[in-house]
């Protein structure tokens, strides 16, 4: 979880390639509504993020195994509306990053709906997890492999 740029889908990838857990991208499960939105360079409303939210919980709710989505989750209550569809408990990992660090990420990436001027608007919605979910928050300012070592390290004492 984490803003745009954070790079959720590249530690989810690797975190998979890792750990051997399925990974889906969460942008994969936008309605097109919400793409075009985004695309247009208008931020989501609640209103157009719930049904998002929903197939994301449904995604973990219907996997016989553990599975790893890469989703903003910016806010307490998306992350209480993944958790209630799930069904059972969902492991946040926060990738964490200064506003300059992301950004000048969103300017290198090619081909990708999400404009970089609605960094802010991600930024400004963002909640972190607190201590009563269960989570963990890695700065991304460090080398890929070492943000995939530590989410694997916390998945696997998640899962104990």
């Amino acid at each position: 979880m984490g803003v745009s740029g954070c790079g959720k889908t590249s530690v989810g990838e690797g975190l998979s390639k890792s750990t051997g857990i399925r990974f889906i991208d969460g942008d994969a499960l936008h309605p097109k509504a919400n793409v075009d939105k985004m695309s247009a360079g208008n931020p989501l409303t609640d209103e157009d993020r719930w049904p998002w939210l929903e197939a994301i919980g449904r995604e973990f709710a219907k996997s016989p195994e553990p599975l790893i989505i890469g989703c903003s989750a910016l806010k307490r209550s998306y992350r209480d509306r993944i958790r209630h569809q799930a069904g059972a408990m969902v492991t946040f990992i926060h990738l964490t990053g200064t506003r300059e660090v992301i950004g000048k990420r969103m300017q290198a990436r090619k081909d990708h709906f999400m404009p970089p001027a609605l960094l802010d608007s991600q930024f400004a919605a963002l909640e972190p997890p607190t201590a009563d979910e269960d989570s963990i928050s890695i700065d991304i300012d460090q080398p890929l492999e070492a943000i995939i070592a530590q989410a694997a390290e916390h998945l696997s004492r998640s899962e104990s």
